[in-house]
């Protein structure tokens, strides 16, 4: 891992863990630095470019091509974490599209269902098929990917907004339903992360208000207390705080990786 010298104690060696959109960006980030304490991680992807280069890279990690949002196709990548490793100790639903910019009525109905059967369908439909695994393994650890947008109104970005408000709600609801079965289930907010998922994001909104991109990104700016993005690695290690033995009483939670995003 070259991004970052972060060293968090207490993974558990051979951590088992399922990383959603694992072959690229954020996920990529997370799935390496756990790699680098010592897990093991099955990612998937929808980019068979991105998951290529993940295997290359790490020809010893599984890595499938599926759809979050795709229930039949999720079934079977759990079915084969069941097969090759016996059961599954962590899930992080990391999975999610930026979705549609635009007023509330330009946006076709079915890009705000595709932004939440992403964002957050899928994280149901691989909670629903884990938590069994976890159950089977005394327990385990929960780690949704929710955004600033999921604590904020997020105007001309209705779609993505409403999902990440809702992984907030699938976060608490499990944490709570789950605790018994020593399952802890927290939430990741990340705010203007670097990466060309956000300069994407920049480039849509300054289109739409007819300004240049760096003007819409000092826009943003302008509304985070420490003026700059956050890298992707502190993300990453945030995910193995709440993965570790470090994080084991902390669940129902929702952090924010973002220099605090003050609005959006």
């Amino acid at each position: 891992m070259n991004e970052t010298a972060f060293r968090i104690g207490g993974i558990r060696p051979g951590l088992r863990v399922f990383i959603s959109a694992g072959a690229a960006g954020i996920g990529r980030t997370i799935a390496e630095m756990l790699i680098d304490h010592g897990a093991r991680v099955h990612v998937s992807d929808i980019s068979e470019e991105a998951l290529a280069d993940f295997r290359a890279a790490h020809p010893d990690q599984p890595a499938s091509l599926a759809d979050v949002s795709d229930e039949a196709a999720m079934a079977g990548v759990f079915a084969a974490i069941a097969r090759d490793w016996g059961g599954l100790d962590a899930l992080v639903n990391n999975a999610g599209i930026a979705g549609p910019t635009g007023g509330v009525e330009e946006i076709p109905v079915a890009e705000f269902r595709r932004c939440v059967d992403v964002c957050l369908t899928g994280q149901f439909i691989c909670a629903h098929h884990a938590v069994p695994m976890l159950k089977a393994a005394g327990g385990g650890a929960i780690v949704n990917m929710s955004s600033a947008a999921g604590r904020f109104g997020y105007a001309f970005r209705t779609p993505y907004a409403s999902a990440k408000w809702g992984v907030i709600g699938l976060t608490q609801s499990l944490a709570k339903e789950l605790g018994p079965h020593n399952i802890r289930v927290n939430a990741i907010l990340p705010g203007i992360i670097e990466g060309p998922r956000m300069e994407g994001v920049i480039a849509a909104r300054a289109r739409q208000l007819g300004i240049s991109h760096e003007e819409m990104k000092a826009r943003y700016l302008e509304r985070i207390s420490l003026r700059r993005m956050t890298p992707q690695a502190d993300v990453a290690a945030m995910v193995t705080f709440l993965l570790s033995e470090m994080g084991r009483n902390l669940t129902g939670q929702s952090f924010p990786v973002d220099g605090n995003v003050e609005a959006l």
